[in-house]
C-alpha cells in the first residue's frame, strides 16, 4: 500500500525553481469564482520554508498592504498554484524570518543578492584591434 502511494506523491510533485527565504516571489494561484477559473498573483518575500521537499512542503510569503502585514502560507505542490516566479534574491544569514514582522520602514527591507550574472562584452575597438593583428600567438604556435 505504501509503494502506491509514494508513486502517487512523486507523480504529484512538481519542478520547482531554487526558492529560498529570503527571495522575493510572484505565486500565481488559480482562484475558481463561480464557472469561471483565473489566476491572481501574490507577490512577497519568503519568510519561512516548512516540510522540506516533499508532497508536504510549505512557503510562507509576507507582503506589506496599506500598512497592514498579511502571510499565506502555501502548499508548494498543490495543483492550485500555477507557479512560481522569483522576482529577487535578499541576502539573508536565517532560515526563519519571522523578525520581518516587527521590523518597520527601512529595517524590513533585505539586502539584494546578485541571482543573475551578466557576461561583459568586449568593447568593438578591442575587437577591431585583435582582428587587425597580423599574427596571433595561437598561429605563431601551429606554424612550428
Amino acid at each position: 500500500m505504501s509503494k502506491l502511494l509514494d508513486q502517487f506523491n512523486k507523480s504529484q510533485l512538481k519542478d520547482l525553481p531554487d526558492i529560498r527565504p529570503g527571495d522575493t516571489i510572484l505565486v500565481h494561484q488559480k482562484i475558481k469564482e463561480g464557472g469561471k477559473e483565473r489566476i491572481q498573483i501574490f507577490q512577497g518575500i519568503i519568510i519561512a520554508k516548512k516540510h522540506g521537499k516533499g508532497i508536504s512542503g510549505t512557503i510562507t510569503v509576507r507582503k506589506v498592504v496599506e500598512g497592514i502585514g498579511v502571510e499565506r502560507v502555501f502548499p508548494i505542490h498543490s495543483p492550485l498554484i500555477a507557479k512560481i516566479e522569483i522576482a529577487k534574491r535578499g541576502k539573508v544569514r536565517r532560515s526563519k524570518l519571522y523578525y520581518l514582522r516587527t521590523a518597520k520602514g527601512k529595517n524590513a527591507r533585505l539586502k539584494n543578492k546578485e541571482f543573475a550574472t551578466a557576461i561583459a562584452e568586449p568593447a568593438e575597438e578591442q575587437v577591431a584591434e585583435v582582428l587587425a593583428t597580423p599574427e596571433t600567438p595561437i598561429e605563431s604556435s601551429e606554424q612550428k
